[in-house]
């Protein structure tokens, strides 16, 4: 292929010219036909904007970096370019994508499936928390796709016999700017220096940092840079909303609000894993099904959590921010904010999770008396005045009494957990999603303390 004419090394794509591509296909993209009918298997009828302007560029062997709004269809603008570079050369070991957590590692191999099931593409997740050895094997087969967190496949470059990344034609940063900021740098530099240098480079993240910039400069030749929004957004059909309450309060509100937007969906963030934990325990006892998701709980059990929610098994999900990053899950209707984001970006995440691909959805935030320099950062960073949710207090006050037992049980049943796993008892069963979700309640009437059923 001839050398591309030499360019600002950062080349930005005019945004004038996507107007006139709305009606634009997969195939005058320059998508090969078998994977433009895996598009229409998939249900995506036209391009979304990011793929629009990164595909062609792809095609044309052009590394890039990709900055667009999560939920806008930035796994399919390099699967696509990917499979049909393997379609032209097949190749084992072909493409490596990088990911900062292991639940978006799980979605971006089912997307690559998907795609490619009529052309018999192998994939291969290599995440933390699951055994090494089922990973080795998966490996020695030699997939197409390997998709990895950093620290594990690091791992497997050091300790597993036969497996190397020399013949890589791909390299896929995604969510580059969490990556960076989970302290993977280090195992990114190493892995930059065991693949070849001569590859196609794709970098994708949500946000533009000091850190992903240094990548860039270390990590892409030449790249053209496709940014599909310049300033942090929020999709224009989510309706976001804050509540001003008390700390104390908290719970109750959110019981308030369950309970009056009954029917729907719901992800509810917060900031500590063991509040994560807490809180759905609360929930459960009240009769909700709530279902946690969190970085203490194991792989099998996450993978479990996010399953049965994307099933509508369980209406309310309940996670640390290790869920707020590039998980599609389709049917979202209200995030709630138990806990504000720290960091004023985190909440454009967050919210992503609903009013996906072209649907509406709710987001609601709870500020406390100690929240407020935080809440006010959120708003700078959108440009926008949040409006108040409505409520009637004397209505949510009716619920406390009720909200403090549940409060009650939930903390015994967390300390049961704890006490349960300092004596290493092996895993506490089914305390992460009890089915009967039944809570501590029948404990203390039949089970441990008065053992009136074992009679």
């Amino acid at each position: 292929m001839a050398a591309p004419e030499e360019r600002d090394p950062l080349t930005e794509t005019p945004e004038a010219a996507v107007e006139g591509e709305e009606s634009k296909t997969f195939k005058d993209l320059g998508v090969t036909d078998v994977l433009c009918e895996a598009c229409d298997q998939l249900g995506w009828a036209k391009p979304t904007k990011i793929q629009i302007e990164a595909i062609p560029l792809a095609l044309q062997g052009r590394d890039i970096i990709g900055l667009a709004e999560t939920g806008s269809g930035k796994t399919g603008a390099f699967a696509l370019p990917i499979l049909n570079a393997l379609l032209e050369t097949p190749q084992r070991l072909f493409a490596l994508v990088l990911t900062p957590t292991r639940e978006l590692a799980f979605q971006i191999s089912e997307q690559f499936e998907a795609l490619g099931s009529s052309i018999g593409v192998q994939c291969a997740v290599i995440v933390g928390g699951i055994d090494s050895m089922s990973q080795s094997l998966a490996l020695a087969k030699k997939p197409h796709i390997v998709i990895a967190t950093p620290g594990r496949l690091i791992d497997h470059l050091e300790n597993t016999k036969g497996f190397n990344l020399r013949a890589l034609k791909y390299l896929v940063m995604d969510e580059a700017d969490r990556i960076l900021n989970m302290d993977f740098e280090t195992e990114v530099d190493k892995i930059l220096k065991v693949i070849p240098r001569d590859r196609k480079t794709f970098l994708f993240s949500a946000t533009m940092t000091k850190k992903v910039q240094k990548l860039q400069r270390a990590a892409l030749k030449n790249p053209v840079k496709c940014a599909v929004s310049s300033k942090y957004q929020t999709v224009e059909k989510l309706q976001q909303y804050y509540l001003f309450i008390p700390s104390k309060f908290k719970d109750t509100y959110l019981v308030y609000i369950l309970n009056e937007l009954a029917g729907n969906s719901f992800m509810i963030f917060c900031s500590t894993c063991n509040n994560t934990q807490r809180t759905a325990l609360l929930l459960r006892n009240l009769g909700f099904t709530a279902i946690p998701l969190h970085g203490q709980m194991s792989q099998s059990k996450r993978l479990g959590s996010l399953n049965k929610f994307k099933a509508k098994a369980r209406s309310i999900l309940l996670a640390t921010d290790v869920a707020s990053r590039g998980l599609d899950i389709p049917h979202v209707d209200v995030v709630v904010n138990l806990d504000i984001p720290t960091h004023s970006k985190d909440y454009i995440h967050r919210v992503g999770r609903t009013a996906r691909a072209g649907r509406s959805g709710k987001a609601i935030t709870f500020v406390t008396q100690y929240d407020v320099e935080l809440f006010q950062r959120i708003e700078h960073l959108i440009g926008k005045k949040l409006p108040v949710f409505p409520t009637q207090d004397d209505e949510v006050m009716m619920l406390t009494e009720r909200v403090s037992e549940a409060q009650r049980f939930a903390r015994m049943e967390l300390r049961e957990h704890g006490e349960k796993k300092k004596r290493a008892r092996g895993d506490a069963g089914d305390d992460d999603d009890a089915e009967g979700a039944l809570g501590v309640r029948n404990k203390v009437a039949g089970g441990r303390v008065k053992k009136r059923k074992g009679r």
